[in-house]
């Protein structure tokens, strides 16, 4: 069943909540290039829960939880200014992050069987930076309140604050203070003004892409109509696909690079003589640590396959190259935004066709009286032309001990999307009822 958007969800409040200390006057906190690289980006992120974990939802005890959590994360409370040169700071004022609370006409079980994926903007909000800026919050929560007693909680994150990693380490401390206000984690220090790196060849960067001046509305402009698709991705789907591309040998590609591949031939199929030739992929680093301070430190890199036929290479060779070549563009991309103090704006997720690995982000960690979500849906605000395909983790409390394979979420232009639905179909990676 399909439900009218805009009757779903009503009664909608907005407050701001700030630390519970001040933060101190003159406190900046200095992006890095690789920030403001980003800065035309946003995660969305959709947290279900049942009726009993959602009973603890107030009103008062989410601000009381936020008050506290906020003297670790006082630079989200923050506003933008630039510098004399031009270039983006966060200024620690302690102006808050957006408090939404909301009620939803229909039960939480209506909601997620509905799989209607563009609906869930409702559930998070979509505000971005800007146009003022000295006024525009880089963070936004929103608490949903559905007829039959379950919740969401939605989390708008500006992704110039930090990588995937950042966002869910911010979410499940918060899971934390909702239990206990006595939390183990250092407080986030405002960084120190940066060096500027020595310049670079801008030609020898692909990951990201300069675009005309956003000014302070920081959204990249779409020439197209996106559209958004998601499906899950079962271990027995995963484990056939593997077969068929390794063979029975014990070395198998893993499940990321693995359905990212076949996923890459169906778009340079339906691309019909502009195959993409150049990919993006995004992984969490492995050597930093979820309790770090916020930062975009997530690798960045490139892999291509030169002039060979992407729809006539063995989606193996694919496979191969998405888990062991590429180029990690993360320096360089940090030398191009610093060399003109961040005053010019790129983007990253869709400059080229880009895939983001989310398996270790540990999305599935923030609890509410015990229990995790039911479900837990990642998306992407701010994504150039060539598109971006999500992986994550899918679980199940009742299958597999909880893991029931991975759930992907792709981001393309609205007419490209028609054509690819049908490829995924024909590879087996998405059934009938996921098209309707």
């Amino acid at each position: 069943m399909v439900f009218p958007q805009e009757s779903l969800v009503y009664d909608v409040r907005l407050s701001s909540v700030g630390p519970g200390r001040v933060s101190g006057s003159n406190v900046f906190h200095n992006l890095s290039g690789l920030d403001l690289a980003m800065k035309l980006h946003y995660l969305k992120i959709v947290y279900f829960f049942e009726s009993e974990p959602a009973q603890g939802l107030t009103t008062p005890k989410v601000k009381e939880s936020l008050f506290y959590l906020l003297n670790h994360y006082f630079i989200l409370c923050g506003r933008f200014r630039r510098l004399e040169s031009g270039r983006p700071i966060i200024k620690c004022n302690d102006c808050g992050v957006r408090f939404i609370e909301a009620k939803c006409k229909i039960t939480l079980d209506e909601w997620l069987a509905t799989k209607d994926w563009p609906s869930y903007k409702l559930l998070v909000s979509q505000q971005v930076i800007g146009p003022e800026l000295s006024f525009s919050p880089p963070v936004l929560m929103q608490i949903t309140h559905f007829k039959c007693g379950g919740a969401s909680m939605g989390l708008s994150w500006a992704h110039v604050l930090g990588d995937p990693l950042s966002a869910s380490d911010f979410i499940n401390t918060w899971g934390q203070a909702m239990v206990n206000l006595q939390l183990n984690k250092p407080i986030n220090v405002p960084r120190l003004p940066f060096e500027l790196n020595e310049s670079i060849f801008e030609n020898d960067i692909v990951c990201v892409k300069r675009v005309d001046s956003v000014g302070d509305h920081w959204i990249p402009p779409n020439n197209r109509k996106i559209d958004t698709f998601s499906f899950q991705v079962t271990n027995s789907q995963i484990n056939y696909l593997q077969t068929n591309i390794g063979g029975q040998s014990f070395d198998r590609t893993p499940p990321f690079e693995s359905l990212c591949a076949v996923i890459w031939q169906c778009v340079a199929r339906i691309k019909e003589g502009f195959e993409p030739n150049i990919v993006t992929v995004c992984k969490t680093n492995p050597h930093r640590l979820g309790n770090e301070m916020m930062s975009n430190n997530q690798i960045i890199k490139r892999v291509e396959v030169g002039k060979r036929s992407i729809v006539d290479t063995h989606v193996r060779v694919l496979a191969s190259l998405l888990a062991n070549q590429g180029i990690d563009e993360r320096n360089e991309i940090e030398k191009l935004v610093d060399k003109d103090e961040g005053v010019t704006d790129f983007f990253v997720y869709g400059a080229n066709l880009t895939f983001v690995d989310l398996e270790e982000i540990n999305m599935y960690d923030l609890q509410l009286m015990g229990h995790k979500p039911r479900f837990v849906y990642w998306t992407l605000q701010g994504v150039g032309d060539e598109g971006v395909v999500l992986v994550m983790p899918w679980k199940n409390s009742s299958i597999n001990n909880g893991n029931d394979g991975k759930f992907v979420t792709i981001i393309l232009p609205e007419e490209q999307m028609v054509k690819l639905k049908i490829e995924l179909k024909n590879n087996g990676l998405v059934l009938e009822g996921d098209l309707e």
